[in-house]
């Protein structure tokens, strides 16, 4: 029997059976909570994910939290709600939180050449506005593209090697998603906040919404109680099940590029951060609405994201996400007063495809009036 059965279905399988069917529209928040479950217990028995943390927030409180699987499947490592999932880019919301609190701290115009806050930067790159590279309507190349630390180079030969690149397109003409935005964002913040930039979210915004577990790294990085990615993809091998076997993913972010995708967290202290991004203990009302509103391109259309974040729909119900790895996910749904995350350590694994299944459940619920 191959391991992606003994590893993933055995205890996906026996949880689900002790879960009722899914039903219509939740009733009442324990309905919705048990729907939620089977949705979760269903999308990991598809998609064949390992382990897995889910976690709901629903008019600013944490309404269901759940951890199912295993962390590492070979040693039968159970994922537990202190288990550390990676975000990958799904990091880049809170370098849009960071770029706003400088903003509303008057050390950083979002719409300010980002000549005015770093040197040495190609003449085509200088016009380029702040809010264009947390947008990605920057323009500019791909810096993952260069041989790094880990093709026998450095990290200083890629960021060379990158301003030696010619532009991909014009400065606001398309929404272009790469890596040298958010690198040269983290040299911003690094430097208008006088400290580095992973020490800058571990004062301002970790300690701020109780994160005490949350950190920084990748698969090289020894850290605690991390779950193990997997994959499903083909090694290229000659191995007979080449293209149907559970592997290790083995994924590297340079310390240059972490406010693009270098944060590990729980599903919990995810939902401690949007409760407190809510709430307005990390930056005001006017700033989070500012942050979710698409960029405009030249053209005048809207562009994909907003200010570090996804934009899935502006009308008629505004959804703002982080999506990272193709494993990990949260999607805010504002007018709703919900957010819905799941992590998970599967690459493949894909959460924002079921996140809306799981969130119609709670938008049925009746929402009290903000304060």
């Amino acid at each position: 029997m191959s391991i992606r059965k003994h590893g993933v279905l055995w205890l996906v399988a026996a949880l689900a059976l002790s879960l009722p069917g899914i039903g219509h529209a939740a009733g009442s928040l324990d309905q919705a909570n048990e729907q939620a479950r089977r949705v979760v217990l269903q999308a990991m028995q598809e998609r064949l994910i390992p382990g897995l943390q889910v976690a709901v927030v629903k008019d600013d409180e944490l309404v269901l939290s759940e951890a199912y699987g295993l962390a590492n499947v070979e040693n039968r490592v159970p994922a537990t709600a202190k288990t550390l999932f990676p975000l990958n880019s799904a990091t880049k919301p809170f370098t849009g939180v960071a770029m706003m609190q400088l903003a509303e701290a008057g050390r950083v115009s979002l719409d300010a050449p980002i000549s005015r806050y770093l040197d040495d930067l190609p003449p085509p790159w200088q016009a380029i506005r702040v809010r264009q590279l947390l947008a990605h309507t920057s323009g500019l190349p791909e810096i993952v593209d260069q041989p790094g630390p880990t093709a026998g180079s450095t990290e200083a030969a890629m960021w060379k090697g990158v301003k030696q690149q010619p532009m991909e397109a014009p400065i606001g003409e398309m929404f272009a998603y790469n890596q040298t935005n958010y690198g040269l964002l983290a040299q911003i913040i690094a430097k208008q906040a006088l400290m580095p930039y992973e020490r800058y979210l571990a004062e301002r915004q970790f300690s701020v919404a109780n994160m005490p577990l949350t950190t920084f790294g990748d698969s090289y990085d020894p850290v605690p109680n991390a779950a193990t990615i997997y994959s499903y993809f083909p090694r290229r091998t000659l191995a007979p099940n080449d293209a149907n076997r559970l592997s290790r993913w083995v994924y590297d972010i340079p310390y240059s590029l972490q406010a693009g995708g270098g944060i590990q967290t729980t599903a919990d202290e995810l939902a401690a951060w949007l409760i407190a991004l809510s709430k307005g203990r990390l930056i005001n009302a006017a700033s989070r609405q500012s942050m979710w509103t698409p960029e405009k391109l030249n053209s005048g259309a809207n562009g994909a994201w907003s200010a570090g974040w996804p934009v899935l729909a502006s009308t008629p119900r505004r959804q703002v996400a982080g999506i990272g790895g193709n494993r990990a996910a949260f999607i805010v749904y504002p007018d709703d007063r919900l957010a819905v995350i799941v992590l998970t350590n599967l690459v493949g694994g894909n959460p924002e495809r079921f996140i809306p299944q799981i969130a119609e459940l709670y938008r049925a619920l009746p929402t009290p009036p903000a304060p």
